[in-house]
């Protein structure tokens, strides 16, 4: 894995090292003797080389040195310089030249990714670990999503149905309004018409004295509630065997308990259902 950034850093670093040292011979040779500037190029390019196994050296200990980053950085800038000034006083192919007065610090740029990346570099087994993390987050999220679809469609289904059935209530209730308003407009003439009034006074007459032509509709909507009837003191044990038994006996052969509770209660007397059953037991 370092190799991706470890390569192009070394050819990078070569091909800056080669350039600069080819520009000092041409430079300054014809100014110096060629060994006074080969030692120029050597010095730039060695000196670059040094702090750089340096500082390779103290990031495979886990350290680091500002001072020696400092000083190759300075290096770098000292090449690129000279292929700067190379470039602008050249007769020829002056652009060239200072496209590729870059190189050198396109290399210790290069050098400082290859040392980012060895320190934020992790083994493959926790590399497939946070793989494993990521893959379950992911489908934890997908069954989440498939859930809350899940539970909208649902929900989207039940209030479909909901408002469907009140729809269908809704028209029933319109149409048995509708029917009941229709039968009711019929009475309504009907009431309302002489020939009506005349015909039921002609029957119920003769059979009824007194009934008028007059007749009232049924009552349809809220109506007043009747007042409840006093309640009467409530039967002794005795009292209570006393009237069971002359309810009983009122017609031969005996009433049955059915029957002697159903006149017990027309008379108006009022006793619970167990009261009644165990007075009809003791009589009986």
């Amino acid at each position: 894995m370092n190799a991706k950034t470890v390569l192009p850093a070394v050819a990078m670093t070569a091909v800056s090292m080669v350039l600069t040292l080819a520009v000092v011979m041409m430079w300054l040779g014809t100014a110096v003797p060629w060994p006074v500037a080969l030692v120029v190029g050597l010095g730039i390019d060695g000196g670059w080389l040094a702090t750089l196994a340096y500082e390779r050296r103290l990031a495979a200990q886990g350290d680091h040195s500002t001072a020696v980053t400092a000083v190759g950085w300075s290096f770098g800038l000292i090449a690129t310089g000279v292929l700067v000034a190379h470039a602008l006083t050249a007769e020829h192919s002056a652009g060239a030249w200072l496209a590729v007065a870059w190189l050198p610090i396109a290399a210790k740029a290069l050098w400082l990714v290859h040392g980012l990346w060895e320190r934020t570099a992790l083994t493959p087994s926790a590399l497939g670990a946070i793989r494993g993390i990521q893959q379950e987050a992911r489908d934890e999220a997908a069954v989440a999503r498939a859930r809350l679809r899940a539970e909208a469609a649902t929900e989207e289904t039940r209030l479909t149905a909901v408002t469907q059935a009140g729809a269908r209530v809704a028209r029933v209730q319109a149409r048995t309004a509708d029917t009941l308003a229709g039968a009711w407009s019929t009475l309504e003439r009907a009431r309302a018409g002489e020939d009506t009034g005349r015909a039921l006074t002609s029957v119920t007459a003769r059979v009824t004295p007194g009934v008028t032509s007059r007749w009232e509709l049924p009552v349809w909507g809220p109506t007043e509630p009747v007042p409840a009837l006093d309640a009467g003191p409530a039967l002794t044990d005795a009292e209570l065997d006393a009237l069971v038994d002359q309810i009983r006996h009122s017609q031969t052969p005996a009433l049955s308990y059915r029957e002697m509770a159903v006149r017990f209660r027309a008379a108006g007397h009022s006793a619970s259902e167990v009261r009644l059953r165990a007075a009809w037991k003791r009589v009986a």
